[in-house]
Protein backbone atom coordinates (compact mmCIF):
# COMPACT_ATOMS: atom_id res chain seq x y z
CA UNK A 1 0.00 0.00 0.00
CA UNK A 2 1.41 3.41 -1.00
CA UNK A 3 1.93 6.10 1.61
CA UNK A 4 -0.91 8.61 1.77
CA UNK A 5 -0.10 12.25 1.14
CA UNK A 6 -1.58 14.58 3.75
CA UNK A 7 -1.71 18.36 3.31
CA UNK A 8 -2.53 21.30 5.53
CA UNK A 9 -1.62 24.96 5.92
CA UNK A 10 -1.29 27.75 8.49
CA UNK A 11 -2.23 31.37 7.84
CA UNK A 12 0.42 33.86 9.03
CA UNK A 13 -2.12 36.35 10.30
CA UNK A 14 -0.72 36.66 13.82
CA UNK A 15 0.69 34.61 16.69
CA UNK A 16 -0.09 30.91 16.54
CA UNK A 17 -2.45 29.92 19.32
CA UNK A 18 -3.45 26.72 21.09
CA UNK A 19 -6.43 26.38 18.75
CA UNK A 20 -4.00 26.11 15.81
CA UNK A 21 -1.99 23.53 17.72
CA UNK A 22 -4.75 21.23 18.95
CA UNK A 23 -6.92 21.77 15.89
CA UNK A 24 -4.27 20.99 13.29
CA UNK A 25 -0.54 21.19 14.09
CA UNK A 26 -0.47 18.44 16.72
CA UNK A 27 -2.12 16.10 14.22
CA UNK A 28 0.42 17.09 11.54
CA UNK A 29 3.31 16.22 13.83
CA UNK A 30 1.73 12.82 14.38
CA UNK A 31 1.02 12.28 10.67
CA UNK A 32 4.57 13.02 9.56
CA UNK A 33 5.78 9.83 11.23
CA UNK A 34 3.72 7.58 8.94
CA UNK A 35 2.58 9.72 6.00
CA UNK A 36 3.90 11.93 3.21
CA UNK A 37 3.16 15.24 4.91
CA UNK A 38 2.95 18.56 3.06
CA UNK A 39 2.46 21.67 5.22
CA UNK A 40 2.72 25.31 4.12
CA UNK A 41 2.49 28.88 5.39
CA UNK A 42 -0.54 30.30 3.55
CA UNK A 43 0.64 33.89 3.05
CA UNK A 44 -1.35 34.42 -0.18
CA UNK A 45 -4.50 33.69 1.80
CA UNK A 46 -3.51 36.30 4.38
CA UNK A 47 -3.81 39.04 1.75
CA UNK A 48 -7.60 38.80 2.09
CA UNK A 49 -7.35 40.52 5.47
CA UNK A 50 -3.76 41.79 5.82
CA UNK A 51 -2.20 44.45 3.60
CA UNK A 52 0.66 45.74 5.76
CA UNK A 53 3.98 44.80 4.11
CA UNK A 54 6.13 44.70 7.25
CA UNK A 55 3.52 42.80 9.22
CA UNK A 56 3.07 40.16 6.52
CA UNK A 57 6.83 39.66 6.20
CA UNK A 58 7.23 39.35 9.96
CA UNK A 59 4.24 37.03 10.35
CA UNK A 60 5.38 34.74 7.53
CA UNK A 61 8.86 34.32 9.02
CA UNK A 62 7.45 33.94 12.54
CA UNK A 63 4.85 31.34 11.52
CA UNK A 64 7.51 29.30 9.70
CA UNK A 65 9.69 29.31 12.82
CA UNK A 66 6.68 28.46 14.96
CA UNK A 67 5.67 25.31 13.10
CA UNK A 68 9.26 24.11 13.07
CA UNK A 69 9.59 24.76 16.80
CA UNK A 70 6.35 22.88 17.47
CA UNK A 71 7.74 19.78 15.79
CA UNK A 72 7.31 19.80 12.02
CA UNK A 73 10.51 18.30 10.64
CA UNK A 74 11.68 19.42 7.16
CA UNK A 75 13.69 16.20 6.82
CA UNK A 76 10.52 14.12 7.21
CA UNK A 77 7.98 16.48 5.62
CA UNK A 78 7.69 19.11 2.90
CA UNK A 79 7.35 22.47 4.67
CA UNK A 80 7.26 25.64 2.57
CA UNK A 81 5.92 29.17 2.14
CA UNK A 82 2.94 29.33 -0.23
CA UNK A 83 4.16 32.32 -2.24
CA UNK A 84 7.49 30.60 -2.93
CA UNK A 85 5.69 28.15 -5.23
CA UNK A 86 4.11 30.30 -7.95
CA UNK A 87 2.39 27.33 -9.60
CA UNK A 88 -0.37 27.60 -6.99
CA UNK A 89 -1.69 30.86 -8.43
CA UNK A 90 -1.35 29.56 -11.99
CA UNK A 91 -3.47 26.53 -11.15
CA UNK A 92 -5.95 28.72 -9.27
CA UNK A 93 -6.52 30.78 -12.43
CA UNK A 94 -7.04 27.64 -14.52
CA UNK A 95 -9.46 26.16 -11.98
CA UNK A 96 -11.42 29.42 -11.77
CA UNK A 97 -12.51 28.82 -15.36
CA UNK A 98 -14.12 25.54 -14.32
CA UNK A 99 -15.80 26.86 -11.16
CA UNK A 100 -19.26 28.41 -11.20
CA UNK A 101 -19.99 31.79 -9.64
CA UNK A 102 -22.96 30.14 -7.94
CA UNK A 103 -20.64 27.82 -6.02
CA UNK A 104 -18.64 30.78 -4.73
CA UNK A 105 -21.81 32.64 -3.78
CA UNK A 106 -22.87 29.69 -1.64
CA UNK A 107 -19.74 29.92 0.51
CA UNK A 108 -20.91 30.36 4.09
CA UNK A 109 -17.38 31.37 5.16
CA UNK A 110 -17.42 34.35 2.79
CA UNK A 111 -20.80 35.49 4.11
CA UNK A 112 -19.68 35.07 7.72
CA UNK A 113 -16.51 37.13 7.20
CA UNK A 114 -18.42 39.93 5.48
CA UNK A 115 -20.97 39.95 8.29
CA UNK A 116 -18.12 40.26 10.80
CA UNK A 117 -16.80 43.38 9.08
CA UNK A 118 -14.17 42.18 6.60
CA UNK A 119 -14.14 44.33 3.47
CA UNK A 120 -15.42 42.37 0.42
CA UNK A 121 -12.81 41.79 -2.28
CA UNK A 122 -12.27 39.25 -5.04
CA UNK A 123 -9.54 37.49 -3.06
CA UNK A 124 -11.96 36.84 -0.23
CA UNK A 125 -14.70 35.82 -2.67
CA UNK A 126 -12.52 33.36 -4.60
CA UNK A 127 -10.67 32.09 -1.53
CA UNK A 128 -12.06 28.54 -1.99
CA UNK A 129 -10.50 28.33 -5.48
CA UNK A 130 -7.02 29.19 -4.19
CA UNK A 131 -7.56 26.69 -1.37
CA UNK A 132 -8.54 24.07 -3.96
CA UNK A 133 -5.35 24.87 -5.86
CA UNK A 134 -3.26 24.43 -2.69
CA UNK A 135 -4.70 20.95 -2.31
CA UNK A 136 -4.93 19.74 -5.90
CA UNK A 137 -1.50 21.03 -6.95
CA UNK A 138 0.15 18.47 -4.68
CA UNK A 139 -2.13 15.48 -5.34
CA UNK A 140 -3.21 15.45 -1.70
CA UNK A 141 -4.96 12.22 -0.66
CA UNK A 142 -6.19 13.46 2.72
CA UNK A 143 -6.82 16.98 4.05
CA UNK A 144 -7.42 17.28 7.82
CA UNK A 145 -9.71 20.22 8.61
CA UNK A 146 -12.14 21.49 11.22
CA UNK A 147 -15.87 21.47 10.60
CA UNK A 148 -15.72 25.16 9.62
CA UNK A 149 -13.59 24.22 6.59
CA UNK A 150 -15.66 21.24 5.48
CA UNK A 151 -17.59 23.20 2.84
CA UNK A 152 -14.34 24.42 1.26
CA UNK A 153 -13.08 20.85 0.99
CA UNK A 154 -16.36 19.78 -0.57
CA UNK A 155 -15.89 22.57 -3.12
CA UNK A 156 -12.36 21.30 -3.82
CA UNK A 157 -13.70 17.83 -4.47
CA UNK A 158 -16.43 19.19 -6.75
CA UNK A 159 -13.91 21.24 -8.75
CA UNK A 160 -11.56 18.27 -9.13
CA UNK A 161 -14.34 15.90 -10.17
CA UNK A 162 -15.68 18.37 -12.75
CA UNK A 163 -12.18 18.91 -14.17
CA UNK A 164 -11.46 15.18 -14.33
CA UNK A 165 -14.79 14.47 -16.02
CA UNK A 166 -13.81 16.93 -18.75
CA UNK A 167 -10.12 16.11 -19.18
CA UNK A 168 -9.40 12.70 -17.63
CA UNK A 169 -8.00 11.67 -14.27
CA UNK A 170 -5.51 14.52 -13.97
CA UNK A 171 -6.26 15.67 -10.43
CA UNK A 172 -6.42 13.65 -7.21
CA UNK A 173 -9.79 13.98 -5.48
CA UNK A 174 -8.93 14.42 -1.77
CA UNK A 175 -10.64 12.81 1.20
CA UNK A 176 -11.83 15.03 4.05
CA UNK A 177 -10.53 14.15 7.52
CA UNK A 178 -12.32 15.79 10.47
CA UNK A 179 -11.21 14.96 14.01
CA UNK A 180 -14.47 15.14 15.96
CA UNK A 181 -12.57 15.60 19.22
CA UNK A 182 -10.75 18.81 18.26
CA UNK A 183 -12.58 20.01 15.17
CA UNK A 184 -13.29 23.42 16.71
CA UNK A 185 -11.23 24.63 19.67
CA UNK A 186 -13.13 26.95 21.99
CA UNK A 187 -11.80 30.47 22.58
CA UNK A 188 -11.80 32.37 25.85
CA UNK A 189 -15.26 33.78 25.01
CA UNK A 190 -16.83 30.42 24.03
CA UNK A 191 -16.71 31.16 20.30
CA UNK A 192 -14.32 29.32 17.98
CA UNK A 193 -10.76 30.31 18.92
CA UNK A 194 -9.70 32.72 16.18
CA UNK A 195 -7.32 35.65 15.84
CA UNK A 196 -10.10 37.61 14.14
CA UNK A 197 -12.18 37.34 17.34
CA UNK A 198 -9.29 38.32 19.62
CA UNK A 199 -10.16 35.36 21.83
CA UNK A 200 -7.00 33.29 21.50
CA UNK A 201 -4.35 32.04 23.89
CA UNK A 202 -1.00 32.35 22.07
CA UNK A 203 1.56 29.57 22.29
CA UNK A 204 4.53 31.92 22.07
CA UNK A 205 5.12 35.59 22.74
CA UNK A 206 4.65 37.71 25.81
CA UNK A 207 4.12 35.68 28.99
CA UNK A 208 2.07 38.43 30.64
CA UNK A 209 -0.32 38.58 27.68
CA UNK A 210 -0.76 34.80 27.74
CA UNK A 211 -1.60 34.97 31.44
CA UNK A 212 -4.00 37.87 30.89
CA UNK A 213 -5.84 35.89 28.22
CA UNK A 214 -6.13 32.88 30.53
CA UNK A 215 -7.48 35.10 33.31
CA UNK A 216 -10.04 36.55 30.88
CA UNK A 217 -11.59 33.14 30.08
CA UNK A 218 -15.31 33.51 30.79
CA UNK A 219 -16.90 31.31 33.45
CA UNK A 220 -20.38 30.75 34.82
CA UNK A 221 -21.76 32.64 37.82
CA UNK A 222 -21.97 29.67 40.19
CA UNK A 223 -21.22 30.45 43.83
CA UNK A 224 -18.22 29.06 45.69
CA UNK A 225 -20.20 26.19 47.23
CA UNK A 226 -22.16 25.31 44.09
CA UNK A 227 -21.18 22.78 41.40
CA UNK A 228 -19.57 24.38 38.35
CA UNK A 229 -20.63 24.01 34.71
CA UNK A 230 -18.23 21.87 32.65
CA UNK A 231 -19.78 23.09 29.40
CA UNK A 232 -17.81 26.34 29.62
CA UNK A 233 -14.57 27.59 28.00
CA UNK A 234 -12.30 27.13 31.02
CA UNK A 235 -13.10 23.43 31.34
CA UNK A 236 -12.94 22.85 27.58
CA UNK A 237 -9.58 24.59 27.17
CA UNK A 238 -7.96 22.95 30.21
CA UNK A 239 -9.15 19.53 29.00
CA UNK A 240 -7.06 19.90 25.83
CA UNK A 241 -3.92 19.46 27.93
CA UNK A 242 -5.16 16.50 29.99
CA UNK A 243 -5.45 12.77 29.43
CA UNK A 244 -8.81 11.10 30.01
CA UNK A 245 -8.13 10.26 33.65
CA UNK A 246 -7.17 13.86 34.40
CA UNK A 247 -10.27 15.11 32.59
CA UNK A 248 -12.42 12.92 34.85
CA UNK A 249 -10.61 14.28 37.91
CA UNK A 250 -11.30 17.83 36.72
CA UNK A 251 -14.98 16.96 36.26
CA UNK A 252 -15.09 15.69 39.82
CA UNK A 253 -13.52 18.90 41.08
CA UNK A 254 -16.12 20.93 39.16
CA UNK A 255 -18.89 18.93 40.85
CA UNK A 256 -17.38 19.40 44.32
CA UNK A 257 -18.31 22.57 46.30
CA UNK A 258 -15.46 24.94 47.05
CA UNK A 259 -13.76 25.07 43.66
CA UNK A 260 -12.31 28.52 42.86
CA UNK A 261 -12.07 29.46 39.20
CA UNK A 262 -8.99 31.60 39.93
CA UNK A 263 -7.18 28.47 41.13
CA UNK A 264 -8.10 26.59 37.95
CA UNK A 265 -6.97 29.50 35.76
CA UNK A 266 -3.60 29.66 37.52
CA UNK A 267 -3.21 25.91 37.06
CA UNK A 268 -4.05 26.24 33.38
CA UNK A 269 -1.53 29.04 32.84
CA UNK A 270 1.24 27.02 34.50
CA UNK A 271 0.20 23.97 32.48
CA UNK A 272 0.43 25.91 29.19
CA UNK A 273 3.86 27.32 30.00
CA UNK A 274 5.18 23.89 30.98
CA UNK A 275 3.57 22.10 28.03
CA UNK A 276 5.27 24.37 25.47
CA UNK A 277 8.52 25.10 27.33
CA UNK A 278 10.75 23.04 25.01
CA UNK A 279 9.06 24.47 21.94
CA UNK A 280 9.61 28.02 23.20
CA UNK A 281 13.33 27.30 23.57
CA UNK A 282 13.54 25.85 20.04
CA UNK A 283 11.71 28.87 18.66
CA UNK A 284 14.28 31.20 20.23
CA UNK A 285 17.04 29.21 18.49
CA UNK A 286 15.39 29.67 15.09
CA UNK A 287 14.88 33.40 15.67
CA UNK A 288 18.54 33.76 16.62
CA UNK A 289 19.65 31.97 13.43
CA UNK A 290 17.55 33.44 10.59
CA UNK A 291 19.90 32.22 7.84
CA UNK A 292 19.22 28.62 8.83
CA UNK A 293 15.49 29.35 8.63
CA UNK A 294 15.87 30.77 5.11
CA UNK A 295 17.82 27.64 4.13
CA UNK A 296 14.93 25.48 5.34
CA UNK A 297 12.46 27.66 3.40
CA UNK A 298 14.58 27.09 0.28
CA UNK A 299 14.63 23.35 0.91
CA UNK A 300 10.85 23.29 1.27
CA UNK A 301 10.42 25.39 -1.86
CA UNK A 302 12.51 22.98 -3.92
CA UNK A 303 10.67 19.91 -2.63
CA UNK A 304 7.24 21.48 -3.18
CA UNK A 305 8.11 22.83 -6.64
CA UNK A 306 9.24 19.42 -7.84
CA UNK A 307 5.67 18.18 -7.37
CA UNK A 308 3.91 21.40 -8.37
CA UNK A 309 5.75 21.80 -11.68
CA UNK A 310 4.76 18.30 -12.82
CA UNK A 311 1.12 18.87 -11.87
CA UNK A 312 0.98 22.15 -13.80
CA UNK A 313 2.55 20.49 -16.83
CA UNK A 314 -0.03 17.70 -16.74
CA UNK A 315 -2.94 20.12 -16.23
CA UNK A 316 -1.85 22.44 -19.06
CA UNK A 317 -1.28 19.55 -21.41
CA UNK A 318 -4.73 18.15 -20.62
CA UNK A 319 -6.51 21.43 -21.50
CA UNK A 320 -4.44 22.16 -24.62
CA UNK A 321 -1.95 24.70 -23.25
CA UNK A 322 1.21 22.83 -24.31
Amino acid sequence: MSTKRILSGVQPSGLLHIGNYFGMIKRMIHFQESSDLFCFIANYHSLTSLSNKEELEKNTFTSFCDILALGLDPSKSTVWVQSHVSEVTELAWILSNFTSVGMMERSTSYKDKINKGLKPNMGLFSYPILMASDILLFHSDIVPVGKDQKQHLEMTRDIAIKFNNAFGDVLTVPEIDIDENTDIVTGIDDQKMSKSYNNTIPIFGDEKYIKDQVMNIITDSAGLNEPKDINTPLFKIYSLFLDQNKVEELKERYNTPGLKYMDVKNELFNCIMEYFSDQRARRDEYFNNPDSVYDLMKLGQEKAKSVAAQTIEDVKKSIGML
